[in-house]
């Protein structure tokens, strides 16, 4: 159905039905028609946002996969599918000096945004006013591990407006892979030589419609270490006027529990400028969580992002949702885009 490098969409024939599957060709190989296959049913069988694809665990038909390169660091570690990578830490990959006198970030500006549907709206707009800038995306393993499942990242990438991938953690198929978030901002900056980067989860965002069980409690912990290492972050929380659940309208419970409770280092949170309704129900949201006493809140207009977003061929969507459906959640993904635009030229980037 489609390929691209690493990812290969076919169909496959389940019980007397065709039905569609996803084969990760660096993990089960490569697959041609005709080829017996085993295949991971849970999620589609489940009703789960996979986009109705099963995944093929094996190919009966060609069943040994020699994983080819260097590297010997693991991911998805003592499992079935534990491949090896070429880790950027690693003594053979050559950059063990600029991990070990590292010192500073020196103010790299991050986005750190939660739904992996921000991804495309937050790149077209910064490139929309700094069409020069390089941006890294550091993709967290909280939701999908191959960065190849991702559509924005290949369309990103493919129009030119994504310069480079870094994997981190379990994530793999970046253009550079690393253990922890914290190497891999360091290697954002000091070793691919972005000028900003965007940090956020592949696809499959989870939720419990608990305070504490989401993945994107990870979020946090990004602003913590962009903090730690001397960058600044700026956040773009969740935002919804469409979603039918309480718990996600304004300002995601997960955003508000992040930056409350789970950030103990500040940030720049990004709001959109939105009707006179929705910013008054935001700005009871922010008091009412205390969420000015410890981080910076700017109000940004991202209609500009909005309307460029419009014009590209890009499938963007959210939570089933498209751009003007769910026109506040693209626009606050917008303003957090065009602010880091601005943001750049004022601390002198590119």
């Amino acid at each position: 159905m489609t390929q691209r490098e690493g990812f290969t969409e076919i169909e496959v024939q389940v019980d007397e039905k065709v039905e569609k599957a996803v084969n990760y060709d660096d993990i089960t190989g490569k697959i041609s028609k005709g080829d017996r296959v085993v295949l991971n049913t849970t999620a589609v069988r489940l009703g789960l946002g996979t986009g109705g694809y099963h995944f093929v665990q094996a190919n009966l038909t060609h069943p040994v996969v020699h994983m080819e390169g260097p590297g010997h660091i693991m991911k998805l570690r003592y499992t079935p599918e534990q491949i090896k990578v070429l880790s950027i830490e690693e003594e053979a990959a050559g950059f063990s000096e600029v991990f070990n006198r590292f010192q500073s970030l020196d103010g790299f500006p991050v986005v750190i945004f939660s739904l992996h549907s921000a991804l495309a709206p937050i790149v077209v707009s910064i490139k929309l006013l700094r069409p020069k800038l390089k941006i890294a995306y550091i993709m967290t393993d909280g939701g999908a591990l191959p960065v190849r499942i991702s559509h924005s990242v290949y369309e990103l990438r493919n129009s030119g407006l994504l310069d480079m991938v870094i994997t981190s953690g379990h994530t793999f198929g970046g253009d550079f892979e690393t253990i922890n978030i914290y190497s891999a901002l360091i290697t954002a900056k000091e070793i691919a030589g972005a000028d900003a980067a965007v940090i956020g989860m592949g696809p499959g965002n989870v939720g419990t419609g608990t305070k504490w069980g989401f993945s994107g409690i990870q979020l946090g912990e990004s602003i913590n270490a962009v903090n730690i290492l001397g960058g600044r972050p700026v956040f773009c929380p969740r935002i919804s006027f469409c979603d039918p659940r309480a718990r996600h309208r304004g300002i995601s419970h997960h955003s508000q529990t992040v930056l409350s409770t789970v950030a103990l280092t500040p940030a720049i949170v990004v709001l959109p400028y939105l009707a006179e309704p929705k910013n008054d129900f935001l700005k009871k949201q922010i008091e009412n969580n205390e969420i000015e006493k410890k981080h910076r809140v700017i109000w940004e207009h991202g209609d500009r992002g909005w309307e460029k977003l419009q014009e590209m061929s890009l499938r963007v969507t959210t939570m089933g949702r498209g751009i003007q459906e769910e026109k506040d959640f693209f626009l606050g993904a917008c303003a957090s885009g065009l602010y880091l635009a601005k943001l750049s030229r004022q601390i002198g980037l590119n």
